[in-house]
């Protein structure tokens, strides 16, 4: 019997929706970005995320844009319209025309079911929580900083949240200054930041690099420091769901947040903040410009603690970057129904020692900007990059953009797109959570100096239709985007492929690490 011929289909391209972070003394900060709802999706969206529906100039919903960004808090920024573009000069050549290239001589048939297996991504349990918790009373207190006229609060809390992660087992204390300033954005360290340049500043290992070495302020940011840690994972929990942000705080590490104030310092005073009890609540409509960091909470918090009154008690201990004078030694408390705490929820889940020799190859170095996908939940995506020297591949790296996304790995060595076809699976599983991962393979692939190889990884995202992680250069977005420093495809078969950066002029976001030949066991190969 012959099996019917998959119709090649055009990817769309969906835009993310980001808000800049970064009370100074010259006031709030702007919004970046847009997103688009279909009415089937809103309300699970709002429910989950938060999200918000935009629409074309004409007041209709905006054509082929089934899916809205896929990270938490996408709802702060001002409405804007969706941009989708279309793949160009498709055919049915490309990834998967040539048997070369095969590992373990293996070919995955289409629609063949995949078994999900085990990831760091596992559910952690459901431990008992305490009324109260507080990272000040265990040892897991990052050092109170303070971001002074600058509005770099969210490198601030991005640290804080990693030191805290690390803790007390390891005492760091990394540059915010060099986060902020040699990152792949253009933008200074007045004019604000979000929690994405954080994640695409640590995952391309530009940074983290030590205090010491980059001290903040003095508008001076050495070049050549290498990063101290090496991120590899970070989690993005769902909007307002306050049992697991406090197993992240109980279990992991702080949690970047963020909220709404006009406060500016420790010497600000306003009608949400209650400057003799260090509570705060805000319940009205504006969004978040501020980034904290959940370091704890107290279910008993009186309500009467807050000048404005909330219906019930209780509140998140959060640490903020306006030095140790502000609040009770740099903290305070955020009513568990202020109107933005909790909406965005980032917390970091994997930060390694760097191994000597290690490598990391990429094309994303402004990370998740856009999303692409076919219009269903689950596409193909590959990255073509060029060995430095003999080594061997050993994980990779990619988002998840929305939770319960299941995942399948392949590699291949390849001279061109068109020689590669679709490996023995090399790793495969699921993600509770949304957010960035980095998948160990469990056979590792040698490579040869100056030849090309490929990674692949097929996803299936429930309820998403643009469920591929992408890099482009956005109209309001000031970052450095490169397309010529990779090769990126897509396909919704496995089997037929387009360029993402020659139809698309975008970058899949998409890693690949390596180690060299003398750290690779036997066993290993």
């Amino acid at each position: 019997m012959l099996k019917k011929q998959k119709k090649i289909r055009k990817p769309c391209l969906h835009a993310l929706k980001f808000f800049i972070a970064g009370v100074l003394a010259a006031g709030a900060v702007s919004v970046l970005g847009g997103c688009a709802v279909r009415e089937h999706r809103k309300q699970k969206l709002l429910e989950y995320y938060g999200w918000e529906e935009i629409y074309t100039e004409d007041g209709s919903e905006s054509e082929e844009t089934s899916e809205t960004s896929q990270v938490p808090g996408e709802a702060f920024g001002d409405e804007e319209e969706e941009s989708d573009k279309e793949f160009l000069n498709e055919s049915e050549e490309g990834l998967g025309t040539s048997e070369e290239g095969l590992i373990n001589g293996q070919e995955v048939q289409e629609g063949q079911d995949l078994p999900i297996g085990e990831t760091t991504a596992e559910n952690t349990g459901e431990i008992p929580l305490p009324s109260r918790f507080d990272y000040r009373d265990v040892g897991k207190q990052p050092e109170v900083r303070d971001q002074g006229r600058f509005g770099t609060c969210w490198a601030f809390a991005s640290l804080m949240a990693m030191e805290s992660s690390l803790l007390p087992e390891e005492s760091w204390k990394f540059s915010a200054d060099h986060m902020s300033r040699k990152n792949s954005f253009f933008m200074e360290q007045e004019d604000g930041g979000q929690y994405a340049m954080s994640m695409a500043y640590l995952l391309a290992w530009q940074g983290p690099v030590l205090e010491e070495d980059d001290p903040y302020g003095d508008g001076i940011s050495p070049d050549g420091l290498s990063p101290v840690k090496h991120v590899r994972e970070i989690r993005l929990l769902e909007s307002k769901n306050y049992q697991e942000i406090k197993r992240a705080v109980y279990q992991v590490g702080g949690v970047q947040s963020s909220l709404f104030t006009n406060l500016k310092d420790y010497t600000s005073r306003d009608q949400y903040y209650n400057e003799t009890t260090y509570g705060y609540y805000y319940s009205g409509e504006e969004k978040a410009n501020h980034n904290v960091v959940i370091i704890g909470w107290d279910d008993n918090y009186p309500k009467e603690n807050f000048k404005q009154q909330p219906k019930e008690d209780g509140a998140f201990i959060c640490q903020n970057s306006w030095g140790p004078r502000f609040g009770e030694q740099g903290c305070f408390y955020v009513s568990y129904e202020d109107t933005n705490i909790g909406d965005t929820n980032v917390y970091y889940t994997r930060i390694d020692t760097p191994v000597p020799g290690s490598r990391i190859y990429q094309s994303d170095l402004c990370g998740w900007i856009g999303q692409i996908g076919y219009g269903e939940e689950d596409a193909y995506f590959a990255a073509v990059y060029q060995a430095e020297e003999n080594e061997y591949l050993t994980s990779v790296g990619f988002y998840a953009t929305m939770p319960d996304t299941r995942y399948t790995v392949y590699a291949a060595e390849a001279d061109a797109p068109g020689k590669m076809r679709l490996s023995h699976p090399l790793a495969q599983g699921s993600f509770k959570e949304a957010g960035f991962y980095t998948v160990e393979l469990e056979k590792y692939v040698k490579l040869k100096a100056k030849e090309k190889f490929t990674v692949v990884v097929y996803i299936s995202t429930p309820g998403a239709v643009h469920p591929v992680a992408i890099e482009y250069q956005a109209s309001d977005l000031s970052g450095r985007v490169d397309l010529s420093d990779g090769e990126g495809y897509l396909s919704s078969d496995g089997k037929n492929w387009v360029s993402a950066e020659k139809n698309q002029n975008c970058n899949i976001c998409l890693k690949a690490y390596t180690l060299p030949e003398n750290k690779i066991s036997d066993e290993d190969e």
